[in-house]
């Protein structure tokens, strides 16, 4: 859903802080019905229809890139958050408890003052270490230490399972290193990625002459980075190509990874990050690291040492003087997503809190904050989808009894994760005072990578989490055939004091959440994995043709879409999360169709079960964005755009035809030739 999917809904919810919209009380309107745009055809433009009243009410705010159900929602979560961070900064906590490192987390960035007067000291001893390099084989250690304590560099790297046997971590490497969103930025010629680009540049400048450099060396320093990043972009794989697991899939050993890439040091640079006896690693573009290879001899040392400095400032800038921050903010988010001015401080340090201590916050999130209930009520409605969706399977007119056998097993032994964890994490070695908020998130930084080290040479985790039950999204590992589900994706804005009906909880949790995250397992991408999260192909190879043949329909149905400028959706990269929407609104339709609500055909705010269910669908994708931040999204995402999220997959439902009226001639009507049936 969002960056991977999604959420929300029921139980009686008594929060409160909306940046967008008012507390409803007792007697207010049914927010389903209060959205509704009349003057707009529900046939032509549903996502307006359902919404467009909203919109109207609700303008994106100066410090906000869209404003809608996902800003609503995070409000809410970041007021339950700030009352726990400032609730540990006025306690007394001994020293390494939970509360106390929230707590000192939480002031130091709230220190203003002493943030501005420190500047960019915090870091000066990790940029001393980088000016300290003297020639290309000293390179690594101090990459390695810019992974740890900052961000990536050069490449991506991490420990993840191997895809090919899921119950063994590996070291992988793949493509990245780049400060643009995409490699397109720095080759496409179009009006608003020119400007970017030459945007780009002056804010390399303005970042260079913060760490000192006089205008000229700054000047050259900034366009020397350029030219280095261009030739990154060169050698990577566009997006929409590293979707198929199988050719983003190199095993080496380390000896061949050597061989192949002589000048980066990779045993010096595997010692620094605490990695021992690698003996193979996966690579995701081995192009991409033979082209790095031939860079690093080619362009000059101290272009390579200034890019590592931009690197390791650009990771901590947040956590850094208002200078630095700003700068940082003034080509992020004010070029590149349209917003008009930073978040206030509050909003900014509890959310930095909750990325890097959100297990902590979570362990108290989860016993004050969430409604009686939560985990049972999501667990049932996941229950109900899945069974809709063996029920489905089963009644497929293309597939094969054989390839049908197994996509039933990998059902029936996904894993659902919903709610929290059973078992946190432990941050017992983490240190974090009140001295220095940059030093805190590079402490943090460095837990966080370490952690992720220290799974090498281990059996694979299948019980760990990846997010927190206060993060409102969801994700499907492939790998692990699993669905993990946060608690706060309990939350219906709009119905904080009743506990939503079935037609809106089916559509958002039902479909956008569970049933969207189940059809990731059998996208374009998940299909190619089996029940045990192995990559294995476990379909009949007539099966795989008629189901490639149905993915083509539904990447020519996007690539239609022109969400803004002269830009068009790219079908390719946005088909996996396509499928998912597509996928589940059918299962959460389904499994509302056996719900009391829907048999009795209960009459809500004079709504049928069938408009409540498609109107609370869209519900799930309300979100107004600005043109420069669906532009960043059409350019690097492999989510489209939200209005045609609703749109695009409403299209293809027969049933949204008839509840709506929805005709030939109307802008979202579709001839039965060309409407996309998958699962």
């Amino acid at each position: 859903m969002k960056p991977i999917q999604l959420f929300l809904s029921s139980s009686v919810f008594l929060m409160t802080v909306y940046a967008c919209q008012p507390v409803k009380k007792d007697h207010a309107p049914d927010p389903l019905v209060a959205h509704i745009d009349t003057t707009a055809k529900p046939g032509n433009d549903f996502f307006q229809y359902a919404n467009g009243n909203w919109f109207k009410a609700n303008p994106i705010a100066a410090s906000e890139q869209s404003c809608g159900i996902f800003q609503v929602i995070q409000d809410t979560i970041n007021s339950q958050i700030l009352k726990i961070c400032k609730s540990s900064a006025l306690t007394q906590s001994e020293e390494g408890s939970n509360k106390q490192k929230i707590g000192d987390f939480y002031f130091s960035g709230m220190d203003s003052m002493n943030l501005n007067k420190n500047g960019i000291t915090a870091i000066q001893k990790y940029l001393d270490r980088i000016d300290q390099i003297k020639d290309i084989s000293e390179l690594a250690a101090t990459t390695a230490s810019i992974f740890k304590g900052s961000s990536s560099a050069l490449f991506g790297f991490g420990i993840w399972q191997d895809s090919k046997i899921s119950s063994k971590n590996a070291v992988n490497i793949w493509q990245g290193g780049l400060s643009l969103p995409d490699r397109q930025y720095y080759f496409e010629k179009d009006a608003r990625t020119i400007q970017i680009r030459e945007k780009f540049l002056v804010h390399l400048e303005n970042m260079y002459r913060i760490l000192g450099y006089d205008q000229q060396k700054a000047k050259t320093a900034a366009a020397n980075q350029l030219k280095l990043e261009t030739a990154l972009a060169l050698a990577s794989r566009k997006k929409e190509d590293t979707r198929d697991p199988l050719k983003n899939y190199t095993k080496l050993t380390t000896q061949q990874l050597e061989t192949a890439t002589p000048n980066f040091n990779w045993q010096v640079f595997f010692q620094e990050t605490g990695l021992q006896k690698v003996d193979s690693v996966i690579v995701g573009q081995p192009e991409y690291l033979a082209a790095l290879n031939s860079n690093l001899k080619k362009l000059p040392l101290e272009d390579w040492k200034n890019y590592l400095k931009y690197r390791l400032t650009r990771g901590l800038s947040s956590y850094l003087d208002d200078k630095t921050y700003l700068e940082v903010f003034g080509f992020y988010s004010q070029t590149l997503r349209g917003v008009q001015q930073p978040k206030p401080r509050w909003k900014r340090v509890v959310e930095q809190t909750d990325s890097y201590l959100g297990e902590l916050i979570g362990q108290v999130y989860v016993s004050e904050y969430l409604p009686a209930g939560t985990k049972e009520k999501l667990v049932e409605i996941g229950n109900a989808v899945k069974t809709v969706y063996a029920e489905r399977i089963q009644n497929l007119d293309w597939m094969s009894a054989a390839t049908k056998e197994k996509a039933l097993t990998k059902l029936e032994t996904m894993i659902m994760k919903v709610g929290y964890p059973d078992k946190w994490k432990d941050l017992s070695s983490l240190k974090v005072n009140r001295d220095s908020y940059a030093q805190n998130a590079i402490n943090a930084n460095q837990w966080h990578f370490n952690y992720n080290i220290s799974k090498f040479g281990k059996p694979v985790d299948r019980t760990e989490w990846d997010m927190q039950p206060q993060n409102y999204n969801a994700y499907y590992n492939p790998s692990n055939n699993e669905i993990v589900v946060p608690a706060c994706n309990i939350i219906v804005p709009g119905y904080e004091r009743k506990m939503a009906d079935d037609a809106i909880l089916y559509a958002i949790i039902g479909g956008s959440t569970f049933g969207h995250e189940m059809t990731h397992g059998f996208d374009d991408m998940g299909s190619k994995y089996n029940a045990e999260g192995n990559l294995k192909n476990w379909w009949t190879a007539e099966d795989s043709t008629k189901f490639y043949a149905k993915t083509k329909m539904i990447v020519k149905q996007f690539n239609q879409y022109n969400p803004v400028d002269s830009l068009h959706i790219n079908g390719e990269l946005t088909q996996g999360e396509n499928i998912a929407d597509l996928g589940g609104i059918i299962m959460g339709y389904q499994a509302f169709q056996k719900t009391k609500q829907y048999r009795d055909q209960e009459i809500i705010a004079g709504k049928t079960p069938d408009e409540r269910f498609f109107l609370g669908f869209a519900l799930a994708w309300m979100m107004n964005m600005r043109p420069e931040a669906i532009a960043n999204q059409v350019k690097s995402d492999e989510h489209s755009p939200a209005k045609y999220r609703v749109i695009g997959t409403l299209s293809n439902i027969p049933e949204f035809y008839r509840t709506f009226g929805v005709k030939e001639g109307d802008s979202m009507w579709r001839p039965d030739s060309l409407i996309v049936r998958i699962w």
